[in-house]
């Protein structure tokens, strides 16, 4: 990740701003207040503003004001039992703001969360850099056999790079007739005195989805830890995942008590059908039990087993 000097000299400004407050900060959050965390080849994650922490979690579930004199072990006794117990609506009540920057093909995916404010780089206002997002080689990876929207062995030798010469050649071609479409290079300067330059909304359209977009994104607590339950999983996406491990980390600055809740509970923790929890139950008896005594399909029979580590199970 390439940041220019002006990009350098904004967030260095930023970070230099010292404020006084009586609104709760989170120091570990407020180290890393507008630093571009680097992700993939020219991506990065910068947390920009946020609202609460821990104690405006407790405080909306109590409805109370300040602190008082509950101790932190008791706040987090609480915060398990909001998560435990699927209460959600005090985690609404903190939010955060991020600027991101991504390739097009993970925005898309990511927008698909129609839980938060969205704010992107505008390509009918302004040309989008000539930058592209091409995979390391031990992301090359071939279609899974056994499933649509998965990835299987690396693809490796001649056709790893093949494959990179191609992304990497139709990414500059497209942008080369991109800024011959509009008359006007990236850095402003004109090509064609002689000609106009088709509007920018139209020539945008010819970009390939590797090239890389920004956007401001705001959401709250709650709607943060749904999209990293399902986007920091390992069966997302590998570059969404990147952004979501980042965010995890930020996460973990932010609301300290509350990371620890969400790992134990939503992360870490396992969801299981009535018909399920049947079979665990007697399993613990020690009852010798199959597929064939559940009504359980072969595929939530051995998502089950996986679950409780019980792979000697599985058919």
């Amino acid at each position: 990740m390439k940041l220019t000097e002006e990009q350098k000299k904004d967030i260095k400004n930023q970070q230099s701003q010292k404020f006084t407050t009586k609104r709760v900060v989170s120091p570990d959050l407020e180290n890393i207040l507008f630093e571009a965390l680097p992700i993939l080849d020219h991506g990065f994650i910068r947390v920009i503003d946020y609202m609460g922490d821990d104690t405006s979690i407790v405080q909306a579930a109590r409805v109370s004001y300040g602190k008082g004199t509950k101790k932190v072990n008791t706040d987090s006794g609480l915060i398990k039992y909001l998560m435990r117990h699927w209460h959600s609506t005090p985690f609404e009540m903190c939010e955060i703001k991020y600027h991101i920057k991504l390739p097009i093909f993970i925005a898309r995916q990511w927008i698909r969360h129609r839980t938060a404010n969205v704010n992107e780089y505008s390509a009918r206002y302004s040309i989008l850099d000539k930058e592209f997002y091409l995979p390391s080689k031990e992301n090359l990876a071939a279609q899974s056999t056994n499933n649509r929207q998965g990835r299987g062995e690396v693809i490796t030798g001649e056709q790893a790079k093949e494959v990179l010469d191609l992304l990497k050649g139709d990414a500059e071609r497209t942008y080369d007739n991109y800024e011959i479409m509009l008359n006007e290079r990236y850095d402003g300067s004109i090509i064609d005195e002689k000609k106009s330059g088709l509007a920018r909304e139209l020539a945008r359209m010819n970009l390939t989805l590797n090239t890389y977009t920004q956007w401001y994104w705001k959401t709250d607590l709650l709607n943060l830890m749904n999209f990293l339950r399902l986007r920091a999983d390992h069966h997302a996406q590998y570059e969404i995942r990147a952004y979501a491990d980042v965010m995890l980390d930020t996460l973990k600055r932010w609301v300290p008590i509350t990371y620890e809740a969400f790992m134990d509970y939503r992360v870490g923790g396992t969801e299981v059908s009535s018909k399920g929890k049947a079979v665990i139950k007697k399993l613990i008896k020690g009852e010798n039990i199959s597929i064939d005594d559940t009504d359980l399909s072969k595929r939530e029979w051995n998502e089950l087993m996986i679950a409780f580590n019980l792979k000697d199970k599985l058919i």
